[in-house]
């Protein structure tokens, strides 16, 4: 998200813009985002939020260079790096998603996130057989030289973790990193930065509240090139970072488990709408093995994760870079593509939904859904969910070869399939 060529490092004073500005009440990943296009510069932002506050109706004041720098120095103690987006610290699966932290805080030992990672989520009140398996899946995990990534939760956050120690697992918090939830997992915690890191985005002093817990989970899936549920109930946090890692174009694997045991609701759901589901590693490494060591992937960007739950995950401005009062200034080409909101707009197209979009562009010959969503300008994920609801509601009908068209009208011949 910087303009900053990807490699850069942020100066100090540009770390206290950027630290800043996340930090200010109002300002989420998305938020962010639009202020970095609009002024160029975190600096530049900051002068001019107070007054964007204001017209947005809020009453909120910008974190001080004095809180930035206290927060520093309290991080700094307990060995925490500041990393900003688009420096060469920052996880390279992370940055992909569109909603990024804008500052990631770690601890520990940066090195694990040039290798591949696989999160193990699970049932906090998990049973021994799903206790046992995510102990096989992390240590067989780690055998292959990936890293097990986890929210460091009870039951069966914890166990994948312990059972990653000497292979390299990291832990995402909810909270600040002065602030553990669970405190009982302190002793964990310590025995993670030996081999592993912590993460948060959260600053330091935070105590997690309940929507920091889904904030925590997208991070997770982010993080991973898959995301495996080994025990998870219906309306378990587990299916949330499922949720998160679907948007996010990651692979869902699910351990099946017995219909009997509610514990279980909620993966064999996941099975049913389409996770693949998996019994050993050998089956995880088979899944991601075409993308391990791709620097291009995912080859499109993906959607924001959408909440999952009625409260929304941000309570962010809601700024527009074409909606602002003053002349709009020139657009901020980022250096990430796929956090490049400089998005060149069609007047026509403008006025369309992206499902009126689609529409418009299918016709009764089939055609790529790759190509649909160059046309489109949207996400693989955005294209796959509206085609998804065009065929629920029979507008469109798929052919071989990842082809779809509209159906044919009643009475006329319908197109043929692809070769």
């Amino acid at each position: 998200m910087s303009n900053q060529p990807l490699g850069h490092r942020l100066t100090d004073r540009q770390r206290i813009d950027w630290l800043r500005l996340t930090r200010t009440e109002g300002v989420g990943p998305r938020t962010f985002r639009t202020l970095i296009n609009r002024y160029g510069g975190a600096g530049d932002a900051l002068k001019a939020l107070p007054s964007l506050l204001t017209r947005n109706g809020r009453i909120g004041r910008v974190t001080t260079v004095a809180e930035a720098e206290d927060e520093l120095a309290l991080g700094a103690r307990y060995g925490v790096t500041f990393v900003a987006l688009g420096e060469p610290d920052y996880p390279k699966y992370l940055r992909i998603i569109e909603s990024a932290p804008p500052i990631l805080c770690i601890r520990g030992m940066g090195e694990v996130f040039n290798r591949p990672g696989v999160a193990i989520v699970g049932s906090r009140n998990a049973s021994a057989t799903g206790l046992k398996m995510a102990e096989q899946l992390a240590a067989g995990l780690g055998r292959e030289h990936c890293v097990v990534i986890s929210g460091l939760a009870r039951g069966i956050d914890a166990r994948a973790h312990r059972s990653s120690l000497q292979t390299g697992t990291v832990a995402v918090l909810a909270g600040g990193h002065d602030k553990l939830y669970p405190a009982e997992h302190a002793e964990l915690l310590d025995a993670i930065l030996e081999k592993g890191a912590v993460v948060t985005e959260m600053p330091m002093g935070w105590e997690p509240r309940g929507r920091d817990f889904p904030r925590r989970n997208r991070i997770i899936s982010g993080l991973s090139l898959g995301v495996i549920v080994v025990e998870a109930a219906l309306r378990s946090g587990s299916l949330i970072t499922a949720r998160f890692a679907t948007e996010q174009g990651r692979d869902v694997f699910a351990v099946p488990g017995s219909p009997l045991d509610p514990r279980a609701e909620g993966t064999n759901d996941l099975i049913r709408e389409g996770a693949t589901l998996i019994g050993s590693v050998e089956h995880v490494m088979q899944a991601i093995a075409p993308i391990l060591g791709r620097d291009d992937w995912p080859p499109e960007a993906f959607e924001s994760a959408r909440p999952v739950e009625d409260e929304p995950l941000w309570d962010e401005l809601d700024l527009d870079e074409r909606g602002f009062a003053e002349p709009a200034l020139p657009p901020i080409r980022l250096t990430l593509a796929n956090l490049d909101a400089d998005v060149e707009h069609h007047p026509d197209e403008e006025r369309l939904t992206p499902k009126a979009l689609l529409k418009q562009l299918l016709g009764p010959s089939p055609i790529a859904v790759d190509d649909l969503v160059r046309l489109i300008g949207r996400s693989v994920v955005l294209v796959q969910t509206v085609l998804l609801e065009l065929e629920l509601e029979g507008l469109i009908e798929r052919h071989g070869g990842g082809l779809v068209s509209l159906m044919p009208i009643e009475g006329q011949a319908g197109p043929s399939s692809a070769p």
